[in-house]
């Protein structure tokens, strides 16, 4: 889908769900989405498909920065299939007309957004950790107010920004726990658009026999204190001292890539590029070398503290407290230390 780039559109989000409860990153879109709209002065809309009941999670959609919302409800989408969805959301979005839309960058979101980009014939950056409007000039003419995609490149090396002037609607699927959550003032309303459910038996090519999922073992977007532990932890029984300081600061553990890979922690607490992406309040980073890869996923802490042995260390030009000193005689005497004041 081609337009004039100067066409104004709302700035819309999909609302990834699962059971019926909207997910984490959906939260965090909205957020961001409501910054973007709020700087192009436009609205924000929501592209909900799911169950029956999903219609219940139009008022916290509402309630966490959204204007309109597009419901598809059938009971045959209680469970994500790629075609049946990817046919509703890009129906939305004709629809809609907006002129940018984000998802998720979820294994829902990886999987549904080329689709619907291939259909629609408009561009789409994958994985971006940041997204900003700006403007861009190519070829002598300048185009404002467009999307500025942010994102690692290079396997890290670098951050590249990408932009698609000349093509509506500019499509992005953002990193989960990059974003800042607002709070909910469940006394916004908006506008609802029922979007019938036109599918056919064809459109199901998939039959869901049995659903099995595993819970992971810790939500590190969630986590207000993460104590994480690099390949400097040097082993797994030395691991769990980082588990010891998290545990008593009321905070979770994290790992460093390496430290996933010599197997002190499991790939569930792996923070960075290729991990987790986190922005708590408090990050302590034991051991960790602080390659431009695991800074990518950290470094929207609001305090960064950093034990290692090494003075030159590249985590400490981040950490806005260094510790240089060994981490299994430095790691017991802050939990002593805390412990005692608490």
């Amino acid at each position: 889908m081609t337009t004039n780039p100067s066409q104004p559109g709302d700035v819309a989000l999909f609302a990834e769900q699962d059971e019926g409860a909207l997910a984490r990153v959906t939260l965090e879109l909205i957020s961001k989405a409501r910054e973007l709209a709020d700087r192009l002065k436009v609205r924000v809309t929501a592209y909900l498909v799911g169950g029956e009941g999903i219609a219940q999670q139009v008022a916290e959609l509402y309630a966490n920065g959204v204007d309109k919302v597009y419901l598809a409800e059938d009971r045959r989408l209680r469970h994500y299939e790629t075609r049946p969805y990817e046919k509703l959301v890009a129906k939305m979005v004709r629809q809609d007309q907006p002129q940018i839309v984000i998802f998720g960058a979820t294994p829902i979101g990886r999987d549904i957004a080329p689709r619907i980009a291939s259909t629609l014939r408009t561009g789409l950056t994958a994985d971006c950790t940041s997204l900003e409007i700006g403007e861009h000039t190519i070829k002598g003419v300048t185009y404002s107010d467009i999307l500025m995609q942010i994102r690692p490149a290079w396997g890290g090396n670098t951050i590249a920004t990408i932009v698609s002037p000349q093509h509506r609607p500019q499509m992005a699927t953002v990193r989960a726990g990059v974003m800042k959550l607002t709070t909910p003032d469940h006394s916004r309303t908006g506008e609802l658009v029922r979007v019938p459910s036109d599918l056919t038996p064809e459109d199901f090519i998939q039959t869901v026999i049995e659903r099995v999922s595993s819970v992971k073992k810790v939500d590190l977007t969630a986590a207000s204190i993460i104590v994480s532990g690099g390949a400097g932890v040097g082993s797994k029984a030395n691991f769990k001292l980082i588990t010891e300081l998290a545990e008593a600061l009321g905070g979770s553990p994290g790992a460093s890539r390496a430290a996933v890979d010599f197997g002190y922690a499991d790939r569930d607490y792996q923070v960075g590029q290729t991990g987790t992406t986190v922005r708590p309040k408090l990050y302590i980073a034991c051991g960790i070398s602080g390659a431009i890869q695991h800074r990518a996923g950290m470094c929207e802490s609001a305090k960064i503290v950093a034990i290692n042995t090494d003075a030159s260390a590249p985590i400490l030009s981040i950490a806005h407290y260094a510790i240089v000193g060994d981490l299994t005689q430095v790691i017991p005497r802050l939990i002593k230390a805390y412990r005692t004041m608490k």
